[in-house]
């Protein structure tokens, strides 16, 4: 009996005590766990589900910001002064060679220079017919400043300081032919027909203030070498210099008679003073002179 209550006891001791109860009484009982257990299991399962939705807005952060770096791209980095361009066009003031070199993203240094030699014939005003030379010649800097360093548009101030535009001609009123001045009819001399000079500046202020607007940049900030650039603006040169003289001849009648020398004779130049005031009036508005070109250009590195 002794031994049989030792094997029944045996087991009990070498259980776990929280067995025990169990096994005496007969019925089953859940095994007890540490309190702290319960709360930690709890405290898990809402960390996990606040995790959860966090990697879909990871992945869309990760969506924008490459959409974003696509649409920003950086613009290439130059140095200052690392670029040089080369170029030439065709414009009012002639033919224009120029040259560039960048400062910063945004604004160029140019310098450009223009010249033209045109003859000018057979050009008939107030019966009077001018032969001559319309000689250009000018140089000047600029800075183009590009507002979006991307596109081509941009602003440009700048100065002339070699200015040489002007033009001369030679006056001739053909024998027994009319003209006038300030709207006084003449007659010119079937012997000894009228002859002058007359010329033109468009150069009073000197050196003059220039301001022009355009589109391409000689020096592409997108890359490439060849750029086709386009100017408009003005000069400010000053009023033009207008002058006219009559150096021989003699003026008479419509009959031929009562001549007399047109060099010498008061009233015929003070009606010649008064018609160079209406031309000088007619030229006023080239006091600032128009100024458009266009032309192609080339790129390169220096350094």
């Amino acid at each position: 009996m002794k031994q049989s209550i030792a094997g029944l006891l045996l087991p009990l001791v070498l259980a776990p005590s929280f067995l025990a109860p169990s096994l005496l009484s007969g019925q089953t009982v859940p095994p007890s766990y540490p309190p702290t257990s319960a709360p930690a299991a709890t405290s898990q399962k809402p960390a996990a589900a606040q995790s959860a939705p966090a990697k879909p807005a990871q992945t869309g952060q990760i969506v924008t910001e490459t959409k974003a770096a696509k649409v920003k791209k950086p613009l290439p980095q130059i140095k200052p002064f690392s670029r040089l361009a080369v170029g030439a066009g065709v414009g009012l003031m002639g033919v224009n060679l120029q040259a560039a070199t960048n400062i910063n993203s945004h604004m160029n240094l140019r310098a450009v220079g223009n010249i033209l030699n045109y003859n000018i014939n057979n050009i008939s005003t107030n019966g009077m017919n001018i032969n001559g030379n319309l000689n250009m010649a000018t140089a000047g800097v600029a800075v183009d400043v590009f507002p979006f360093a991307k596109r081509g548009l941009r602003i440009s101030p700048g100065v002339l300081f070699y200015n040489q535009n002007a033009a001369s001609a030679t006056v001739t009123v053909q024998g027994g032919t009319s003209f006038t001045l300030d709207d006084f009819t003449y007659y010119a001399s079937s012997t000894k027909p009228v002859q002058g000079t007359a010329n033109v500046g468009f150069h009073t202020q000197n050196p003059a203030f220039t301001i022009t607007t355009g589109y391409g940049n000689i020096i592409p900030r997108k890359g490439g070498h060849l750029s086709f650039p386009f100017e408009l603006g003005v000069a400010f040169v000053g009023a033009p210099t207008t002058n006219v003289a009559l150096t021989s001849g003699q003026v008479c009648n419509a009959q031929g008679q009562f001549c007399m020398d047109v060099a010498t004779d008061q009233t015929v130049q003070t009606n010649l003073q008064a018609q160079v005031a209406k031309y000088k009036n007619d030229l006023d508005p080239l006091k600032t002179f128009p100024i458009i070109s266009f032309g192609v250009a080339y790129s390169f590195n220096l350094r």
